[in-house]
């Protein structure tokens, strides 16, 4: 039954499926690029950076204004 089904719907096009083959290579070129890129700035940074850049963020601790009086009371 499932070979009568694909047989009347024509299969799976060929141009689909060498669509799906240059995406995927495609892909693939791209998180190589992104790996590349990745090890090209991490040998930018410093040393005393280094690390991961969740570990690089800097916080500024800024006192907050109370908020349990209007401004003008």
């Amino acid at each position: 039954m499932a070979k009568a089904i694909l047989g009347h719907i024509g299969g799976p096009d060929p141009r689909l499926l060498s669509e799906v083959a240059r995406l995927r290579r495609r892909v693939v070129e791209l998180q190589s690029e992104v790996d590349r890129l990745t090890a090209q700035n991490q040998a930018l940074l410093p040393d005393s950076i280094g690390g991961s850049l969740a570990d690089e963020i800097i916080t500024l601790d800024a006192q907050l204004p109370e908020r349990s009086a209007p401004a003008l009371a």
